[in-house]
């Protein structure tokens, strides 16, 4: 199941526009404009040129992959959620999207540089933090006690 998420020409020039004096946002606007959007496409590709290109079997995309490990590193961390939180109050402050997506690199054990952050955080402000985190794995995956109650996650 992959997870597709994609940008409007108009959210990432709003984006881009912000972030204009950092080099790394540049290079991720840069390629998400090639994708037309689509952050799973633009994380790959950034991905791929930092990483080389890595094969997670049939089912499993690297980006399904990233963010599940994310998920588990982020969503549990007060720290982030606050500058999140900053972040959604004021949302011209480009110090304080700079400041998210700097943290997002400093948080994680993967290898991300901030270009790929930037992707990250871009997924996360689209679909917002409470279905980032609240995402779950298909029912396959599901935890066995609350499939046995009959409840779905």
């Amino acid at each position: 199941m992959a997870i597709e998420t994609e940008l409007t020409t108009s959210e990432i020039n709003e984006k881009q526009q912000l972030l204009q004096n950092e080099s790394f946002a540049q290079e991720a606007f840069t390629t998400l404009k090639q994708y037309d959007g689509k952050l799973d496409e633009t994380f790959d590709k950034l991905w791929t040129e930092v990483n080389g290109l890595q094969s997670f079997g049939p089912q499993k995309s690297l980006w399904e992959v990233t963010l599940k490990v994310i998920r588990q590193e982020l969503c549990g961390n007060e720290g982030f959620r606050g500058k999140l939180s900053e972040y959604i109050k004021k949302p011209p402050d480009a110090a304080l999207l700079t400041a998210l997506i700097i943290s997002v690199v400093q948080l994680t054990t993967l290898p991300i540089n901030p270009a790929i952050a930037t992707i990250i955080v871009l997924h996360i402000l689209k679909i917002g933090i409470g279905i980032f985190c609240e995402y779950t794995e298909p029912v396959a995956n599901a935890d066995p006690i609350a499939a046995k109650q009959g409840k779905t996650p």
